[in-house]
């Protein structure tokens, strides 16, 4: 019984700390939306987070949407990252869709933006290419 208590706490605090790198992607500080976007990458690419994500992913979508119009260069290229490894959270279902169609002007409008970094442009190349193959239901 404890050990599955200690397990719980574990998980609440660790969905606490998504929750506020998820806020701190809003921070008017470029240093603390890089870290807080640091952190996201980490926690995605290292565990399966899709029920947290679920219910929060139109949130965490309009956040990163923020981060790739407003930031500069790594900002971006980290915001990019992050929105593939939210698509692989996603799945190919309807949600992982909605991420990807909801995104994809925006990723195409970076990656040709010739004024926009080639770290910014080539982590929307992989945004677009990893989520349209994982989540576009239209084949075009």
């Amino acid at each position: 019984g404890s050990e599955a208590a200690g397990e719980q706490a574990r998980e609440e605090e660790a969905e606490d700390r998504l929750k506020e790198h998820m806020d701190n992607l809003l921070d008017k500080s470029a240093k603390t939306r890089l870290m807080a976007l640091q952190s996201l990458r980490l926690a995605f690419s290292s565990r399966t987070l899709s029920e947290f994500l679920l219910q929060r992913r139109l949130t965490l979508t309009d956040s990163l949407e923020k981060c790739l119009k407003k930031g500069k260069g790594e900002e971006q290229a980290l915001a990019g990252t992050v929105l593939t490894l939210l698509c692989l959270q996603m799945g190919s279902g309807p949600e992982g869709e909605e991420v990807f169609r909801s995104m994809k002007p925006l990723l195409i409008s970076i990656l040709t933006d010739s004024m926009a970094s080639p770290g910014a442009r080539q982590s929307c190349a992989t945004a677009l290419g990893m989520c349209c193959y994982i989540a576009a239901a239209d084949l075009e």
